[in-house]
């Protein structure tokens, strides 16, 4: 997958690039709002696209370095 910058966000809420001066990391773009929720958006590569229409799954992991987990949502959306 590759993230890609988030498209239709929330009214108050801000484009951002988390690790955008970081190079061991990839950069992150998101739209971040006041209440601190955090948005990103993915595009499936064509491998991947067809491994999920396959009955592929999708796959989420969270580091929670032994901390509580967050709340977290998925969800699938057009352009």
């Amino acid at each position: 997958m590759n993230a890609v910058t988030p498209k239709n966000f929330h009214e108050g809420a801000r484009l951002i690039v988390f690790a955008k001066d970081q190079p061991e990391y990839d950069p992150l773009p998101a739209a971040v709002d006041q209440a601190g929720v955090v948005m990103t958006e993915w595009e499936f590569t064509a491998e991947e696209l067809a491994l999920i229409l396959a009955g592929g799954r999708l796959r989420l992991w969270i580091h929670t370095f032994r901390q509580p987990l967050q709340p977290i949502s998925l969800q699938v959306v057009g352009e």
